[in-house]
């Protein structure tokens, strides 16, 4: 291949929305061969710009270039017959559908020019799966796969319609390790062959692994584009934020109190088993656990979700009697799941009426809402999160997702919630959002609240928490206090293998 050959190139994209300008002139290039990474804070304008070159979104302003020639793109489909795809972070894949049904959906392999060769399809499919070392079943339905094994047959759908252009948008946030490094094996087989990669993601440090150049936004703008092998993290980190972030982790002390909330042999058949664990007030607890490890059903269980077998939850020493979404909103439990686009919040509905949706019979006891009241209450948690959003009238469907996540926070400080449990509260989120994120459960912390949080960062657990459960296999196998923990301790108990009895030993 030519070096250095553009096979895209953008030029001077600008784009608006209501009361934003999303894309400030930007150009950004990529070549044939390589993986260029695109990075940016959310809201910088990262997926504003793909989306354009997937012709999900129109374009406004500048010029788009396939191979030297000017190009006009009108859709979706359109972009595939130029040879672009894209993968999302939430895969929109049929659940009801075979893997292979769904890899060759809308360009299956036929017989006599209307029947869908249903062999072809399954040979295909397999193939294509072998070549880049997917370990599924093609006659499977999607709906039985982890997230992290649909996450693959997306990227595997994608390169179904042999592509000059793949997006990746966030292509391992649903992935273990395994997968992980089994998404980084195949991309390299694919630039081998000549296509082009645009790359995003906020795991800066899985960058280095696989990218080959690097483009910052900023605020819609770009700030830069750099060749990743002589670039410091610290130095993106610089121009996405505009800021040097001194400490990642801002670990804060906090005066640790009585017990507030306790889980004693929480179980549910096929998904855990006997969790006992507390948070005490004051006390920010982490949950540690690979996917699938039963983490999130143990804390679904625990607000009144889904129903257990068995097991009892108490606040404050009293037991909570069959535990239910209502009555641990009423005892002041506030819960944000994984999920926040589709458990978390109400797309259509306002910032405001987010924040406030949980509270209503509170602020507002005799039933009559007063609009000046719900205002100011709205503006005050806005401003105290520094949530990034024109007007607390803007629809949470057309916010980034980190402020997503701080209007998440906000409907439970002002449910005023005294006992939090955050699962995967930074998930997606660029890296000064998740910086001020921690900080506010600093200052929840140091207000008294108890905070539990999962995650399956290693390094966010390690920085956050007072102490640390982790989990494996729908058991928790081990807890560590912040002075105990250490990276190749937490991942032990995370395998659950005979290297925690090594680990507990040095």
């Amino acid at each position: 291949m030519a070096e250095n050959e553009i096979i895209v190139d953008m030029k001077n994209i600008s784009k608006n929305f209501p009361g934003v300008r999303a894309l400030d002139r930007v150009d950004f290039d990529l070549r044939k061969g390589e993986i260029h990474v695109l990075v940016g804070e959310n809201g910088a304008g990262k997926s504003t710009l793909v989306k354009i070159l997937a012709g999900v979104l129109p374009l406004e302003q500048g010029t788009i270039y396939i191979d030297d020639a000017l190009v006009n793109i009108h859709n979706p489909g359109h972009a595939q017959q130029l040879g672009v795809s894209i993968v999302y972070q939430e895969t929109n894949l049929s659940p009801y559908l075979s893997v292979a049904q769904n890899m060759f959906i809308h360009h299956e392999p036929t017989r006599f020019g209307f029947m869908v060769d249903v062999v072809e399809e399954k040979r295909k499919a397999k193939d294509l799966l072998e070549s880049l070392c997917i370990d599924v079943d093609p006659d499977e339905l999607v709906a039985n796969l982890s997230l992290g094994k649909q996450q693959l047959v997306a990227f595997a759908r994608a390169l179904s319609f042999n592509p000059r252009v793949i997006i990746l948008d966030e292509p391992t946030s649903s992935l273990t390790q395994q997968e992980t490094n089994l998404m980084f094996t195949s991309l390299k087989k694919v630039k081998e062959k000549g296509v082009g990669i645009i790359y995003i993601s906020h795991r800066l440090e899985e960058l280095f692994q696989i990218g080959d150049r690097i483009t910052v936004l900023r605020d819609g703008k770009r700030i830069d584009t750099l060749d990743i092998n002589n670039t410091e993290i610290s130095t993106i980190i610089r121009m996405m934020v505009g800021r040097d972030i001194s400490e990642m982790y801002p670990k804060e002390p906090t005066e640790i109190g009585e017990e507030a909330f306790k889980l004693h042999n929480i179980s549910r058949k096929h998904k855990c088993q006997d969790i006992n664990l507390t948070v005490r007030k004051g006390e920010v607890v982490g949950l540690f656990g690979l996917i699938g490890s039963g983490r999130t059903e143990a804390l679904r269980l625990a607000f009144g979700l889904d129903p257990m077998d068995q097991g009892e939850v108490y606040l404050y020493g009293k037991k909570i009697n069959h535990p239910s979404p209502s009555k641990s909103v009423d005892f002041g439990i506030g819960f944000s799941p994984e999920d926040r686009k589709q458990e978390g919040l109400c797309l259509a509905l306002s910032v405001k009426e987010n924040i406030e949706r949980a509270s209503l019979d509170r602020l507002f006891p005799s039933g009559f809402v007063s609009r000046k009241r719900e205002y100011e209450i709205a503006q005050q948690y806005v401003q105290e999160l520094n949530i990034a959003t024109p007007s607390i009238e803007r629809q949470a469907v057309f916010l980034s997702g980190g402020t997503q996540q701080k209007v998440v926070l906000a409907q439970w400080l002002c449910a005023k919630s005294s006992i939090l449990i955050l699962d995967e509260p930074t998930r997606g989120i660029d890296v000064g959002t998740k910086v001020e994120i921690y900080r506010i459960i600093n200052r929840l912390a140091r207000k008294g609240s108890a905070v539990l949080v999962i995650s399956s960062e290693l390094p966010e657990i390690m920085g956050i928490s007072d102490r640390i459960y982790v989990m494996c296999r729908g058991k928790i196998t081990g807890e560590l206090s912040r002075a105990e923990a250490t990276a190749e301790k937490i991942a032990a108990y995370a395998f659950g293998t005979q290297e925690v009895i090594n680990a507990n030993c040095n």
